[in-house]
């Protein structure tokens, strides 16, 4: 087990921001007689979405946002739901919307994204807000992304003309990644994923290696330099033989990787906690942003 001075502790940083969030939203309360609201929408009966949008219900409720939860059978149509969808981009009093993804088939997370207004988008999915990390002005930041960021900065790791090594494309958590590290960090990025010729030659270069493959245990200690910080998005549930029946795996094979990295995230405990961290920054700039135009 990794020597805990390694590890980038998302659970305490997340506690932290919180808390910092608590106090500002008293202060905003005082100020205007208002509290930032969150409204969350989740379709079906999916355990770890459930899982989810509980834990992001009860981080409103410790920082004091208002918040709302709508739940909707895995039956309901794709045009109702964005019937909701509207309804709340038009309800003045809630600033931020998520979605829980995944969605049933027969709706489109495209489409369901894109509905959400980008100035509500505290997942900062939406087409405009991801394309505005490449400005000077950005909208509101992808949640997972905008976490490692705050993660490394309050670990004070130098990012700037670090070569970062991101693995994983994919639109919600590596390209955006890898954009921000470049255009408002000034990290050197080589961005790879699983089907990059000969990884290995890549990570072992990385300074900081940003791993969101989804494949468990993909990073092994010979793949990455000594002294690295590795930061894992990972998370796989596989069969184990425990009174749960499973354990939690990321990408990054966590007990040899730990032996050679200058700091490291746990899986579970370092990203997970993070996301949730910036979807309450998010709503909470939203929300700035909204009484600011009144």
């Amino acid at each position: 087990m990794s020597d805990s001075s390694k590890i980038l502790d998302g659970r305490k940083v997340a506690n932290e921001i919180k808390d910092e969030i608590a106090t500002e939203v008293e202060q905003l309360k005082s100020r205007n007689g208002k509290v930032p609201h969150l409204a969350a929408i989740l379709v079906g009966d999916d355990g770890a979405s459930h899982t989810y949008v509980n834990n992001k219900i009860k981080a409103c409720k410790r920082v004091g946002f208002e918040y709302t939860l709508l739940n909707f059978p895995g039956t309901i149509s794709e045009s109702k739901l964005m019937t909701e969808i509207d309804r709340i981009n038009n309800d003045e009093d809630i600033d931020g919307l998520i979605v829980q993804l995944p969605l049933p088939d027969h709706i489109s997370a495209a489409k369901v994204t894109e509905k959400i207004l980008p100035e509500k988008d505290v997942d900062g999915f939406t087409n405009q807000n991801y394309g505005r990390i490449t400005s000077k002005n950005p909208g509101l930041m992808p949640a997972t992304p905008y976490g490692m960021v705050e993660l490394l900065k309050r670990y004070k790791v130098e990012i700037k003309g670090a070569h970062c090594v991101m693995v994983g494309n994919s639109r919600t958590v590596g390209a955006p990644m890898s954009t921000i590290m470049a255009y408002h960090e000034f990290a050197t990025v080589t961005v790879c994923h699983i089907h990059t010729k000969d990884l290995a030659n890549h990570t072992k270069q990385a300074d900081i290696l940003i791993v969101a493959a989804g494949k468990p245990e993909l990073i092994t200690a010979d793949m990455i330099k000594d002294g690295a910080v590795v930061v894992d998005v990972g998370i796989t549930r596989i069969d184990a033989d425990n009174e749960k029946g499973y354990e939690l795996k990321g990408d990054v094979k966590f007990d040899e990787v730990s032996q050679k990295a200058k700091l490291i995230t746990p899986v579970p405990g370092g990203v997970g906690p993070m996301t949730i961290a910036s979807l309450l920054l998010n709503t909470l700039k939203a929300y700035k942003n909204r009484i600011a135009a009144i």
